[in-house]
């Protein structure tokens, strides 16, 4: 399946069918993404009905927030299919698999960086996977 970038119309035309206001920022990816991010959570709790080139810009757009509060290379975060990031002060991998991976869902990263969804919660439900001496993330949730 092809992927279709964020564009500030594909973005206006999500927000017309959630009955929100038209986009009127700049064109820059992480305005686009920021904005996605926005009509997101306008939409819903878990971003049901958003369309994939909005919701991985919601993604992209919470996963940059967390590369940013915590640089570094020690945690891959994986957001399938949308996005992934490394984070996090220590050592940190090369090649190959890294030894601290945390992955899970669209829907469950949105909960974990807004708050609605508690860590532990999250872990304990099996919604994230987490390997890795590292792969805890709740002292940087939530993001928002």
């Amino acid at each position: 399946m092809p992927r279709t970038s964020l564009t500030a119309a594909s973005l206006n035309e999500q927000r017309t069918a959630f009955g929100l206001p038209p986009y009127t920022g700049g064109d820059e990816a992480a305005d686009l993404r920021r904005a996605a991010f926005e009509t997101v959570v306008a939409a819903g709790e878990d971003g049901a009905g958003a369309s994939r080139p909005v919701l991985r810009g919601a993604v992209r757009h919470l996963l940059d927030v967390l590369a940013e509060r915590a640089p570094g290379r020690s945690v891959e975060v994986r957001v399938p299919p949308h996005a992934a990031v490394q984070c996090i002060e220590g050592p940190h991998h090369k090649r190959g698999t890294p030894p601290n991976v945390v992955e899970m869902d669209a829907a469950t990263w949105i909960g974990l960086a807004t708050g609605r969804l508690p860590w532990a919660d999250a872990v304990a439900d099996g919604r994230v996977r987490a390997s890795g001496a590292r792969a805890d993330l709740s002292s940087y949730l939530p993001l928002e």
